[in-house]
């Protein structure tokens, strides 16, 4: 397990955790009923079918996880069964139904429908560093990114946790990294970026297998665009694509990391899932804190 995505959150570093094994049990993810869309919840990090541990923690790294399921109901088969009945009446009775009864057959439909409809489950996992005080989530969407926020928040009863803010520009700083500026020690260009004019509806330059200190990038530089996403290398421990957002995407982990692993002890899947996650917990921080820096991201404290 290796999170493929990084939306990150600050929170204050006085938060209290002491209490996470107590109050998760409360707020455990329960079955979608006959009648419910779907059904949110936490799950043991370590997968469903494990009934007795709730969380994971190693040193000061706290590993959290939300179960969902939801109901599949593609709007098509609603509608097409809707039609039907509709056709059915305007035979039968020789009318059309209007605007509300349309909205009470196809709120009927949904409740025959919702018994029979197939569950998809999904979960959102995340780490959080009670020393630094931030959040990664593993996602790519900060919708999704604030959703595990509010479940967080739901189980401790107060958690002030806010989207990263930069004391200077996101966009100048990977613009001026691709320009030719010098990157923080480890992190050099990878093979990726997009670069967009500043200009509302303007053009997109999208590149990939891409080296990037070339005349043609320059060229996009020199005519204005600015970088929006850009393709880093940390290291030989991680690459990953960095957007303005702040957002980690495409996160892998390389050989420099995953060398470290041969030499953890092998003892079922339990301790696997317990060295990936120290192995995880450590090369994000060491990742964050240079972020940090380079952005000057505001502390929640």
């Amino acid at each position: 397990m290796f999170f493929r995505n990084l939306t990150l959150f600050r929170f204050p570093t006085a938060t209290d955790f002491s209490d996470v094994d107590t109050l998760l049990p409360q707020v455990l993810l329960k079955p979608v009923g006959p009648l419910e869309m779907n059904s949110r919840g936490f799950i043991s990090p370590f997968g469903r079918e494990e009934k007795a541990v709730f969380s994971h923690r190693v040193g000061d790294a706290l590993w959290l996880t939300v179960g969902g399921e939801d109901k599949i109901l593609p709007g098509a088969v609603v509608n097409d069964l809707l039609a039907r009945k509709l056709e059915e009446i305007e035979e039968k009775e020789g009318r059309k139904p209007g605007g509300r009864e349309r909205k009470r057959m196809k709120d009927d439909l949904l409740h025959e429908l919702m018994p029979r409809a197939f569950v998809k489950s999904s979960r959102t996992d995340a780490l959080i560093d009670l020393t630094h005080g931030y959040v990664a989530v593993d996602c790519s969407s900060s919708k999704k990114g604030e959703n595990m926020m509010s479940d967080i928040r739901g189980l401790l009863g107060s958690f002030p946790a806010m989207p990263l803010n930069a004391e200077v520009a996101p966009r100048s700083i990977l613009t001026g990294w691709i320009a030719g500026e010098t990157l923080p020690t480890g992190l050099s260009l990878g093979e990726e970026c997009e670069m967009k004019d500043p200009a509302e509806g303007g053009a997109v330059v999208k590149c990939q297998h891409q080296e990037l200190r070339c005349d043609e990038i320059d060229k996009h530089l020199d005519a204005g665009k600015q970088v929006t996403k850009l393709a880093l290398v940390f290291e030989d421990n991680l690459s990953f694509v960095l957007g303005d957002d702040l957002i980690v995407r495409k996160l892998k982990f390389l050989d420099g990391a995953l060398d470290q692993l041969e030499h953890a002890d092998d003892d079922g899947r339990r301790a696997e899932l317990d060295a990936r996650f120290a192995l995880q917990s450590g090369e994000v921080r060491r990742l964050f804190l240079l972020l940090e820096e380079a952005f000057k991201l505001s502390k929640a404290d």
